[in-house]
């Protein structure tokens, strides 16, 4: 696989996945149908962009730089336009795990996520530290997933990931429904939803009359070291006696009973992805 076509160059993440396969062994051919990400491209990396038809057809890979909601879409616009043995590589698992995938026997589907870089790292550099998306500076894990095509497809699309997501350490292989089990379920629905409740939590401290940054720094130092033992980054961490009774107290008051269940079923994540893919129209 060294002919690789770059769908939604222009955009935001087509800009970073151009960035990171400049110098590459890989032949890029950068495809975006706007003119403002055109431009954006130029603009941010110097390069240009081909024919979209023309690409697709002499692609051994084809990225798929584009919105989650948007991949099943935009996939059936152009199956019919790759060669056999093409592989086509996704940055998310929604629409593969939701069917929204146009049927073709002949070509490869792969979809492959970036982990983000983690919170406990070793990281020294201002450049790194701050890279808290990752993909420039900060070192971060991803997952893979053959989603189908032959064994040997998977060790070249996992160095195709590993080059647009760089720089990067473990790279783990999973299944699709295995991805979408931790995004949308796990990081988005449970973790997002939890930072954004800290947040909240914050405001609220603040509100009854704690100073903003005391506030800030008194719970974002105790996540450092609170998430070091629940994580058993820190095995001789424990929780002292106080913040166990604490925890007791407060699961059942902000948690119901059952909710791990509720969210992982796979139902529950089927029609999440489901969701994403297809937004359900308001009342």
């Amino acid at each position: 696989m060294k002919k690789i076509a770059l769908l939604g160059a222009g955009g935001k993440m087509g800009v970073r996945l151009a960035t990171n396969l400049q110098d590459s062994p890989y032949e890029v051919m950068h495809v975006e149908p706007t003119e403002a990400g055109r431009a954006r491209l130029k603009e941010k990396t110097g390069l240009d962009c081909v024919d979209g038809d023309n690409a697709l057809a002499d692609a051994d890979a084809v990225l798929m730089a584009v919105p989650d909601r948007m991949i099943g879409k935009i996939a059936h616009t152009f199956i019919e336009k790759v060669k056999p043995g093409t592989a086509i590589i996704m940055l998310d698992a929604a629409a593969p795990h939701a069917g929204e995938l146009p049927k073709r026997d002949d070509v490869t589907y792969f979809v492959t996520h970036p982990c983000h870089p983690p919170i406990f790292n070793d990281e020294v550099t201002a450049e790194a530290k701050n890279d808290f998306f990752g993909g420039v500076h900060a070192k971060q894990h991803i997952v893979c997933a053959l989603m189908q095509g032959p064994e040997e497809h998977y060790a070249a699309c996992e160095q195709i990931a590993r080059t647009i997501y760089k720089p990067v350490m473990r790279a783990h292989r999973c299944t699709v429904e295995q991805i979408a089990i931790m995004e949308p379920a796990l990081a988005e629905t449970i973790g997002a939803t939890l930072c954004l409740a800290l947040r909240e939590a914050t405001d609220e401290a603040v509100r009854r009359g704690v100073p903003r940054q005391a506030a800030t720094d008194f719970l974002l130092g105790h996540l450092t070291i609170e998430l070091a033992i629940a994580f058993e980054v820190f095995p001789e961490g424990k929780f002292s006696d106080g913040a166990l009774y604490a925890i007791d107290q407060a699961r059942p008051q902000i948690f119901k009973e059952g909710w791990l269940d509720r969210i992982f079923d796979p139902k529950a994540v089927q029609r999440s992805v489901e969701e994403i893919c297809n937004p359900p129209k308001a009342a």
